[in-house]
């Protein structure tokens, strides 16, 4: 963009590039061109506040607050427009670099405010800016409207038999109307599959006399007729159905099935899950990966948000691991007694999108040799199998070829885990305080009381506390763009609230794993406010949808997805929310150590 003239520029630079010709045109009128030198004070805290707009085109500015440096803004990030929506200078604006800025007068911007996409990109609060804030990728070709109800893709009304039909009868019926299922007119109603004469009807040997109501399903799941597509595929995968019966107010308009969202969403998890489902053998694991990130892309780019998108890659990865332990299973000849496997980190929150190392545990009923040798087997299997599919080994060994054993041994490590909290057990309590049963009929209830019972243990959750802050942002001083900073999503953003929010979960008591339910346990046990809560989710929430985008873009090029990002890479918008973003994190941690007392350990 440096060889653009100043309108050009400006057209080309967020929201400006979104606004109609009409009103980019009030803009344009406008709009004017100045220049500062390094050290000039543009506005003071608590002085009168600013009364233009300003588009940086060149040099820097930087944003304090009592003498201390909160933000640094560089080529097409914007700034002034907090005093011309408040009326109040909340900040002290100084240029840091010689600046070259153009801006617009109040009165326009006033203006222009009426177009709600852009007002989108001013709002007051940093939560709805980030809301705003995430372009879409251009990684993937796929437009389906994830927000389109499911009703749309029934064709016909449903078909049903009578509660006195055969299976015989049946299975006329739908054959004769071309469906995958029929709904049974009984008390309760049900509805019988292609699947259940498949599994129920020819394994089991029953002949096409017998009454349907012996192998239907019931009571009957329904749908919201108006459901959006993107619900329509958790709910599916929720239920581990494949055939939901839509229904209005005056009763059941169609049965939708898997087949259906299959064929309007190609790359969907529905596809996926067809796909692990249809697994013969290990020889089909790899390529699993693939399709994943190639579902991630499409989704993303779809509009799907992408809390939602690590849901249904959780559920898909579950569906997969199921798979891998019941091969395990058959290998061995079943297991010797109850066991559950156990994943943590990202997927025990269920907030991980592309595959990332494994974090698994296996923890089984009872102790003997030959107990214990069964159960080592199964977990190397397991384990070699999920890395065949993509997930790599974990450099920790968080693995449950390391970590296993019978449950009274597990219950033990929680227990000292807490009452204990030494350096190397607040490492090891921190991932396995995430841990989610994936597979597997032990009870674990015990492991989730003594982690409730955590909330007693002041000293442990305020170790915990300490230790969660010594991950902390990168500070605003290292973000420029000039200098070529690098930064690591993970390390400076995602790891500093995923970790302190597991303190505030745990302080509240709460069992809930996934982030966002922390906090919001938080909010309910009076920990923090709704405020806080709503800045800090969405700041979440964009660093999640930031990092996948930028490896989507990595995998796209060829490159191996890391967790590290350019900011020159990243669009003026992008770099601005993250640096607001971090500023967020920052301000929660300080408010964090003191709730905590941390400077007493």
């Amino acid at each position: 963009m440096a060889g653009l003239d100043p309108v050009s520029f400006l057209r080309s630079t967020p929201p400006f590039d979104g606004l109609p010709p009409n009103l980019f045109q009030v803009a344009s009128d406008v709009l004017e061109i100045v220049y500062q030198p390094e050290g000039a004070v543009l506005v003071e805290r608590g002085g009168p506040p600013m009364d233009h707009l300003y588009v940086i085109r060149k040099g820097a500015v930087r944003l304090e607050r009592d003498g201390q440096t909160l933000q640094i803004l560089e080529e097409g990030e914007t700034f002034g427009y907090t005093s011309l929506i408040t009326g109040k200078a909340t900040l002290d604006v100084t240029v840091d670099e010689d600046l070259l800025a153009y801006r617009i007068p109040s009165t326009a911007f006033n203006a222009l405010l009426a177009y709600a996409p852009f007002a989108g990109h001013f709002a007051t609060g940093l939560a709805e800016r980030l809301r705003n804030s995430l372009e879409r990728a251009s990684v993937a070709t796929f437009h389906t409207d994830l927000a389109t109800p499911v009703e749309s893709l029934v064709r016909r009304g449903p078909v049903s038999v009578a509660s006195t039909a055969t299976i015989g009868e049946a299975a006329r019926v739908m054959r004769e109307n071309d469906v995958s299922a029929v709904l049974v007119n009984a008390e309760p109603p049900g509805i019988v599959t292609d699947r259940d004469l498949r599994n129920r009807v020819l394994a089991n040997g029953l002949g096409p006399d017998t009454p349907v109501t012996r192998i239907y399903s019931h009571p009957l799941r329904t749908m919201p007729a108006r459901t959006a597509i993107s619900e329509a595929w958790q709910t599916l995968l929720d239920a581990g159905v494949h055939h939901l019966p839509l229904t209005r107010e005056d009763g059941i308009i169609g049965v939708l099935s898997s087949t259906d969202l299959l064929k309007c969403t190609a790359q969907g998890p529905v596809a996926v899950l067809r796909r692990v489902e249809r697994m013969a053998s290990r020889d089909s694991l790899p390529g699993y990966a693939d399709k994943v990130a190639e579902m991630v892309s499409s989704l993303l780019v779809g509009g799907l948000e992408v809390t939602a998108i690590a849901g249904l890659v959780a559920r898909l990865n579950d569906a997969l691991i199921t798979r891998i332990l019941r091969w395990a299973e058959a290998d061995l000849g079943g297991a010797p007694c109850a066991y559950a496997w156990m994943v943590f980190g990202s997927e025990g929150r269920m907030e991980q999108t592309l595959l990332t190392d494994q974090d698994n545990a296996l923890v089984y009923e009872r102790d003997t040799p030959e107990v214990r040798s069964w159960f080592a087997q199964f977990a190397e299997r397991a384990n070699d199998d999920l890395e065949a599919a993509g997930f790599p080994s974990c450099a920790g060994r968080y693995m449950a070829r390391h970590w296993l054993g019978p449950f009274p041994e597990w219950h033990d490590r929680f227990r000292t885990w807490i009452d204990d909290p030494n350096p190397q057990a607040l490492l090891q309590t921190a991932i396995f305080l995430d841990f989610r049963r994936v597979y597997g009929t032990l009870d674990l209830e015990p492991l989730d009381a003594a982690l409730s019972s955590a909330r007693n243990h002041r000293t442990f959750i305020a170790a915990m506390a300490k230790a969660a802050l010594n991950f902390q942002p990168p500070p605003s001083l290292l973000l420029r763009v000039k200098s070529g900073a690098e930064v690591d999503l993970k390390l400076h953003g995602v790891s500093p609230i995923v970790f302190l929010a597991r303190c505030y979960g745990v302080e509240a008591g709460s069992l809930e794993r996934n982030t966002f339910e922390r906090l919001r346990a938080a909010v309910r046990s009076g920990l923090i406010g709704d405020d806080a809560r709503e800045t800090i989710s969405e700041a979440y929430r964009y660093l999640l949808g930031l990092r996948l985008r930028a490896q989507l873009r990595m995998i796209a090029g060829g490159k191996r997805a890391s967790n590290l990002v350019r900011l020159s890479e990243l669009s003026s918008v992008e770099r601005s929310r993250l640096k607001e973003a971090f500023r967020a994190i920052r301000d929660w941690q300080d408010k964090a150590a003191y709730h905590y007392r941390t400077d007493l350990f």
